[in-house]
């Protein structure tokens, strides 16, 4: 059977919308009362849900690549260009600073035309210094005819790899890109009859198959899908990370584009996972939401006795953002890029003050958690 692409009626998709009615009613259900929650909350809780999420949709739709970002990096180049100052700013690499501009780019000015050179411009953003790995890579232009036949493979690509890797289709040959990146854009911003969640559904796919960079296609594809669903919500605010949850699914992310690539030109299985996929994602959104609302308790119990410096405030945020379970004296000067002695003052101090308890054990090895924190799962 022939690829998707193939097919004599591309690039005209379709879907059954009774099917989908059910499904996309349930998604405007929890999106609607997931906003409505966020409305109700202050500047601060929305800002802090906002850059979390954005933090996760970066490292998360990068991750689902196979490229591993520090998420303290990434929270701190998105807090810099977003003016919250309260953040300590942290040295990112050129990678963390591209990718995390693509993302503000298409969630933050949502609102305006996608174009042809807004996407080369995203695509050039993710590889900064033309590489990927030891590998050179094409930036800000469409794949060339030299690098056809361009197969579509999970995790990073490497052209002399493919034969390794998991070989989901064959994209349009690169002479096609420019009319395919054309039809896609006119339709992305001129179809008006469509519900912009299922614009995002067919978005990713579309762009997924077209796959006009030589790298790039699924960051690319992803950040489409979240400019599409900003503009659902109306919002530049992310109170969900739909790349979190796809990360989570990962098998099945892949399974389903592969099998869409050979079920013709009605879509409606891919969308139905999408949207199922994204429901799944603001029902975490909700878990994400009760651990912000902690957090900022525990951040005023804390502000309500001694001050804590700059270096105590980067640690208890690891510990609240549970991406560490405890802290050792060593784990502390790391993060904190400090001595040991330093930290262990530090640490002190804070179990003094009743912030942090100390574990089993004695000396440096000794780990210390949270005081009043629920057990790490």
């Amino acid at each position: 059977m022939p690829y998707l692409h193939e097919l004599s009626g591309w690039p005209r998709l379709n879907w059954r919308e009774a099917e989908l009615l059910p499904v996309l009613s349930n998604v405007r259900y929890h999106q609607g009362r997931l906003l409505g929650k966020m409305e109700g909350l202050g500047f601060r809780f929305r800002d802090e849900a906002n850059l979390t999420n954005l933090t996760s949709e970066v490292i998360q739709s990068s991750a689902i690549e196979g490229t591993v970002f520090d998420p303290v990096s990434v929270r701190s180049s998105i807090a810099r260009r977003m003016g919250m100052a309260s953040e300590r700013a942290t040295p990112s690499s050129h990678d963390v600073e591209g990718a995390v501009e693509m993302m503000l780019d298409a969630t933050q000015h949502y609102a305006e035309p996608l174009t042809a050179d807004r996407l080369l411009g995203w695509q050039s953003s993710l590889f900064p210094e033309g590489r990927s790995g030891l590998h050179r890579v094409l930036v800000g232009r469409w794949r060339t005819p030299e690098m056809d036949p361009m197969q579509v493979v999970s995790g990073p690509v490497s052209r002399d790899r493919l034969r390794k890797k998991n070989i989901h289709f064959e994209a349009p040959t690169a002479d096609r890109l420019p009319g395919e990146v054309r039809d896609f854009l006119q339709w992305f911003e001129g179809e008006q009859a469509i519900d912009p969640i299922l614009r995002a559904a067919v978005a990713h796919l579309w762009f997924v198959t077209i796959h006009p960079f030589e790298d790039g296609n699924g960051r690319v594809s992803r950040a489409i899908a979240d400019m599409a669903l900003a503009r659902a919500d109306s919002s530049a605010l992310r109170f969900y990370s739909m790349s979190a949850q796809i990360e989570a699914e990962k098998k099945q992310y892949y399974d389903n584009l592969q099998q869409a690539q050979r079920g013709g030109l009605d879509i409606t299985p891919w969308i139905i996972w999408f949207l199922a996929c994204l429901d799944r994602a603001l029902e975490r959104a909700d878990e994400s939401l009760a651990g912000i609302l902690q957090k900022s308790a525990m951040w005023e119990r804390i502000n309500a006795g001694a001050p804590v410096s700059e270096r105590q405030r980067l640690v208890l945020n690891a510990l609240l953002d549970r991406s560490e379970r405890a802290i050792s004296t060593s784990k502390y000067a790391k993060l904190a890029r400090c001595s040991l002695d330093t930290a262990l003052r530090d640490i002190k101090s804070l179990v003094d003050s009743g912030v942090l308890v100390p574990g089993e054990g004695g000396g440096r090895s000794t780990k210390y958690q949270m005081s009043g924190a629920p057990a790490r799962t």
